[in-house]
């Protein structure tokens, strides 16, 4: 989800809610203690040089259970964001506190902005020798000598 789809959901809401794809909520009285501008600049394992950049949202819980960040406030946190830093309009991405700092995609459900866990993956895939999912579900069987098809148990596999 990008920053600007954030800002126009938050128009709407009466509170900022946050939830973990498994249905549990970041407590109500989280504060938003960051909005920065993320690039990252890397070398994948092809030798291909690569930058990415996100917006980054840390949430963080403090002891002060009465706290409640509403849209408005939200939505000024993320205009002087903009201003200060020239924070561009990027996907976000938020980091969160479980056992360790998690970092996740953002979704929305109507209602609540979701976190979207994050995976890793090869960049490079071709350069390592890995089929991509189309080739590894294409798999198909060679007959052996006499060109009849392969059956299990005959051990032309």
């Amino acid at each position: 989800m990008k920053l600007s789809e954030i800002k126009q959901r938050l128009l709407l809401l009466e509170n900022v809610e946050f939830q973990l794809e498994d249905g549990t909520f970041v407590p109500e009285h989280f504060h938003v203690t960051e909005i920065g501008q993320i690039s990252k600049k890397f070398i994948d394992c092809g030798g291909m040089v690569r930058e990415e950049s996100v917006v980054n949202f840390q949430l963080w819980n403090a002891d002060d259970h009465e706290h409640r960040l509403k849209p408005r406030k939200l939505l000024s946190i993320i205009k002087l964001s903009e201003e200060m830093l020239g924070i561009e309009n990027k996907e976000v991405e938020v980091e969160y506190q479980s056992s360790t700092i998690g970092r996740y995609d953002l979704d929305f459900n109507g209602k609540t902005f979701v976190l979207k866990s994050k995976t890793t993956a090869c960049l490079a895939q071709d350069a390592c020798g890995i089929p991509s999912e189309k080739e590894k579900g294409n798999l198909s069987v060679v007959p052996k000598n006499n060109g009849s098809s392969c059956i299990p148990g005959s051990g032309c596999c």
